[in-house]
C-alpha cells in the first residue's frame, strides 16, 4: 500500500484532544470576542451615573450668618443684617437671586424648616414704655430750673458754688437720662469724644455769645457774674429749655422705634421700609422742635427775657439727630459734625482775641461782619444749622436703613463680603 492510503486509513486519535497542536496551526487568525456581562433581571434598578452637583452658595452664606438666621424673626430682618454686612441686590446675582430679600426669604424658609421649634423665636416685641426712664428724662429740667431759681435767690459768692453744683447736678442727670431707655447708646459703643462737645455746645450756648459780645468791645475785664445786666452776661433760657426738651426727645425717639419697628414686620422689600421710615425721621425732628419752642416760650416768659428761638433750635436740632445717630450705632458721624461745630464756634471767638495782636486785625473781620449784620448769635446760629443739615442728610440715609433698627444681637460682627 502506497504512503497516501496510509494517511486516509482511519485510526484512533493519539492526541489528548479534538485538535492537537498541528490542528491548531491551520485555523484563520481570528480575535476573540469580548466578554459580556450576564444580563440584568428585567426588574431590577437601573444603575444611574453620579453626577457632580456644584455647591449650594446659599447653604454656605447660612452657615456663615448661623446666629442671624436662627435668631430672625421675619425674612426682612435677616435682610437687614445682610445689609449691614455689606451685601447689596448686586452681591445677591451671586447666589442667583434677584435681591437681598429674595435671598433672606430663602434663608429664612430654610432657617424656620431646619431648625428646632424651642430654639426658632416666632416673637419679637416692640419697644415699650418704661417708668425708669419716662422718670430720668424729666430730672435734668427739674434740677436745672432748681439751679437757675436758686441763683436768682442768692448774691456773691454763694452764686458761684451753687452755679457749680447746679452745673454737676444737671450733667448727671443728663447722663443718667440718657443711659437707659430710647436715648441709651448700645452696649460696645464709645461716645466719649460725643459727650465732651456737646458739654461745649452747651456751654457755649450758656457764656459764648455774651463773651463774643464782650470780646468784640475790648473786654471782658471781669468773669460773668450771672446777670443779664452784667458786661459779660449768661443766656440760661436755652439751657433750660434744652434739659427740659430731654423729656420731648425721649417720646420721639421711642415713637420712631415704635413705628420703624412695626414697618419692620410689615414691609415686603428694603425699599419699602426706606421709603416708609423717611417720613418718620421728618415727623421725629419736627415734634421735637415744636415741643422745644413751646419750651423756648415758656421759659422766656418765667425768666422775663425775650425766647431766644433763632439760636435754640438749630442747636436743639443737631443734638437730637445726634443722638439718634448714636442710639442706632452710628457714633462715628455725629462725633465727627460736633467736634467740627465746637472748633468753628471756638475758633470764631479765638479769631477776635487773636486778631488784638499786632498785624493781626484782619483776623477778625469775617466775626466782626457776622455781628455787626446779625449780631453775636449769627455764629451758632449759621454753625448749628450747617451741621443739623449735615447730620439730617446723613440720618436720611442711615437709619432708613432695616438694620438700623434691627435688635442689636441680631448683629454678628463684620465679615468679609461674599
Amino acid at each position: 500500500m502506497s504512503d497516501l492510503g496510509e494517511l486516509d486509513r482511519p485510526g484512533t486519535p493519539d492526541s489528548p484532544g479534538a485538535w492537537g497542536d498541528r490542528s491548531q496551526q491551520w485555523l484563520p487568525n481570528e480575535k476573540k470576542p469580548p466578554a459580556t456581562k450576564p444580563a440584568a433581571p428585567l426588574n431590577a434598578p437601573t444603575p444611574t451615573t453620579p453626577r457632580r452637583t456644584a455647591a449650594d452658595p446659599v447653604k454656605a452664606l447660612m452657615h456663615r450668618h448661623q446666629d442671624l438666621c436662627t435668631r430672625a424673626v421675619n425674612p426682612l430682618e435677616i435682610a437687614a443684617g445682610l445689609e449691614a454686612h455689606g451685601i447689596t441686590d448686586r452681591t445677591a446675582t451671586r447666589f442667583r437671586h434677584r435681591d437681598v430679600f429674595s435671598l433672606a426669604e430663602e434663608m429664612f424658609a430654610r432657617a424656620t424648616r431646619d431648625a428646632e421649634p424651642s430654639t426658632h423665636h416666632k416673637t419679637t416685641h416692640a419697644p415699650r414704655v418704661r417708668l425708669d426712664w419716662a422718670v430720668l428724662t424729666l430730672l435734668p429740667g427739674l434740677l436745672a430750673t432748681a439751679t437757675v431759681t436758686a441763683l436768682r435767690l442768692t448774691e456773691g459768692r454763694p452764686r458761684l458754688a451753687i452755679a457749680a453744683a447746679g452745673i454737676l447736678t444737671v450733667a448727671l442727670a443728663l447722663r443718667a437720662a440718657l443711659s437707659r431707655g430710647p436715648l441709651a447708646t448700645p452696649p460696645h459703643h464709645h461716645t466719649s469724644g460725643t459727650s465732651v462737645w456737646t458739654a461745649w455746645l452747651l456751654a457755649y450756648a450758656l457764656l459764648g455769645d455774651g463773651l463774643l459780645q464782650t470780646a468784640l468791645t475790648g473786654g471782658p475785664d471781669a468773669l460773668p457774674t450771672g446777670t443779664t445786666a452784667d458786661p459779660w452776661p449768661l443766656t440760661p433760657a436755652p439751657l433750660l429749655a434744652l434739659a427740659w426738651s430731654c423729656v420731648p426727645a425721649a417720646w420721639a425717639a421711642h415713637l420712631l422705634a415704635t413705628r420703624a419697628h412695626r414697618r419692620l414686620t410689615t414691609s415686603r422689600a428694603l425699599d419699602d421700609f426706606s421709603t416708609a421710615v423717611r417720613p418718620l425721621i421728618l415727623t421725629t425732628l419736627a415734634l421735637y422742635l415744636a415741643a422745644l419752642t413751646t419750651l423756648l416760650a415758656l421759659t422766656g416768659v418765667i425768666l422775663g427775657e425775650p425766647a431766644p428761638y433763632a439760636r435754640t433750635l438749630p442747636l436743639g436740632a443737631l443734638l437730637l439727630l445726634a443722638r439718634l445717630l448714636t442710639t442706632h450705632g452710628f457714633t462715628h458721624a455725629p462725633a465727627a459734625v460736633l467736634m467740627a461745630t465746637a472748633a468753628t464756634e471756638a475758633t470764631a471767638t479765638a479769631t477776635v482775641f487773636a486778631a488784638r495782636l499786632p498785624g493781626c486785625e484782619a483776623l477778625a473781620v469775617p466775626v466782626q461782619t457776622l455781628a455787626d449784620t446779625w449780631g453775636p448769635a449769627s455764629v451758632p446760629i449759621l454753625t448749628c444749622t450747617t451741621a443739623a443739615l449735615a447730620l439730617l442728610f446723613h440720618a436720611s440715609r442711615t437709619l432708613t436703613r432695616a438694620s438700623a433698627h434691627t435688635p442689636p444681637e441680631a448683629h454678628t460682627p463684620p465679615e468679609p463680603r461674599c
